[in-house]
């Protein structure tokens, strides 16, 4: 049976040349590098060098700018909370959206339960995107951080980021973006976009698992969360994932090289697989941005059918997908993200995401779009919603 992977927002493969560069510091440059003898010194250059290839891969002024981190949601975490309890005499103002990851959701429900900390969640528009004059009506004189994501998730909407940057930058607030989804699928550049701290995870563009990046733009003051040690500037105390850190850092340098036809490559297939499914099959929502989308990214609604059985169906034919976000596949519930674009919790729950990457080739769209209409048609003749509607 053939197997086709299009869950690449969820998680990608890892590059041959990325398991390639991390094999060595599994045996040979096996050193602490903290440590100061010969054995964490040969360590410690490698990791310097894969700082400066995620602060390229951002357009960073300085490589001092990156933190290493266990992945997005930990550098949401710290940029969040950090900046927080540094300027807790300033303000208690935090303004985000209501279509953010969770690790930003959670993470601002935390700081307004044990903290105090006022929290605005801005509401979307149809597609996905936050209107920018409610942005400026929420800044107050106590608002401290902006944290909107780069581009959603779930449903692909990139968001204004420079206008977002430059509104921020105006009022003298800070601006975090978590960029998970939108690194090494477009371009991104902090200095230009005026981004202050920008949240990244190597997994989601073929490096490793358990690794990632939070950049602060140098004189920005957070407080650290992760407390035992002096590294990372004392910014995140933990012995260096060395073996991660070198994945993330090769991933960086090749999604910088491939980026213009990685984005090219996705666009095409992304588009064939829109207008295939809208052409075959009939009363579909298509869900995010018709233009302002990531390359990567197609999320359809298909009424009157449950969006878990669909998966599974199409997991029977070879074919991985999703719902939405895989951090919340285990929850019953409607996706948030899509509650917050106007569609009821019935047509909610027929989601289905699916999301391109580099290995994919147009033979796989091809067997997609054979497969998928016929298993909408089993479902829909198995529903009473549907049948209520002949």
């Amino acid at each position: 049976m053939r197997r086709v992977y299009l869950d690449n927002s969820a998680t990608t493969p890892t590059r041959p040349e990325v398991v390639e560069a991390m094999l060595p510091f599994f045996t040979e440059h096996f050193g602490n590098p903290s440590s100061v003898h010969s054995f964490g010194r040969d360590v410690s250059k490698y990791i310097t060098e894969s700082r400066e290839q995620v602060a390229k891969l951002i357009g960073a002024k300085d490589s001092s700018e990156i933190i290493f981190t266990s992945g997005g949601t930990e550098a949401d975490n710290l940029a969040i909370i950090g900046i927080a309890l540094a300027q807790k005499n300033k303000g208690n103002h935090i303004i985000t959206t209501q279509i953010e990851h969770h690790g930003v959701l959670h993470t601002c429900e935390y700081l307004k339960k044990y903290h105090g900390v006022e929290v605005t969640y801005l509401p979307v528009n149809e597609y996905g995107q936050i209107c920018l004059q409610d942005l400026e009506n929420a800044i107050t004189d106590k608002t401290i951080l902006i944290t909107i994501m780069f581009a959603n998730n779930e449903i692909g909407t990139i968001q204004p980021v420079h206008e977002i940057g430059n509104i921020a930058r105006t009022k003298g607030v800070l601006f975090h973006t978590d960029a998970v989804q939108a690194i090494g699928s477009i371009p991104v550049n902090v200095q230009e976009m005026k981004i202050d701290m920008l949240s990244l995870s190597g997994h989601k563009f073929n490096g490793p698992k358990g690794v990632g990046a939070l950049y602060v733009r140098k004189g920005v003051k957070l407080v650290p969360h992760m407390h035992g040690g002096a590294q990372e500037r004392k910014r995140r105390g933990s012995t260096h994932n060395t073996t991660g850190i070198i994945g993330l850092g090769k991933a960086a340098e090749l999604a910088m090289a491939d980026l213009d036809e990685k984005q090219k490559k996705l666009t095409v297939l992304r588009d064939k697989l829109i207008k295939g499914i809208e052409e075959r099959v009939p009363e579909i929502i298509l869900n995010g941005h018709p233009t302002e989308r990531l390359p990567q990214n197609v999320n359809v609604c298909f009424k009157y059918i449950e969006g878990e059985s669909l998966l599974l169906n199409l997991d029977l034919q070879g074919i991985g997908a999703s719902s939405g976000s895989a951090c919340t596949s285990g929850s019953l519930d409607p996706s948030h993200v899509l509650l917050a674009i106007g569609l009821s919790h019935e047509v909610a729950h027929g989601s289905l995401r699916l999301t391109l990457g580099i290995y994919n080739t147009e033979e796989e769209i091809d067997y997609v779009l054979e497969v998928l209409p016929g298993v909408v048609e089993k479902l829909r003749q198995m529903s009473p919603l549907y049948n209520a509607t002949k």
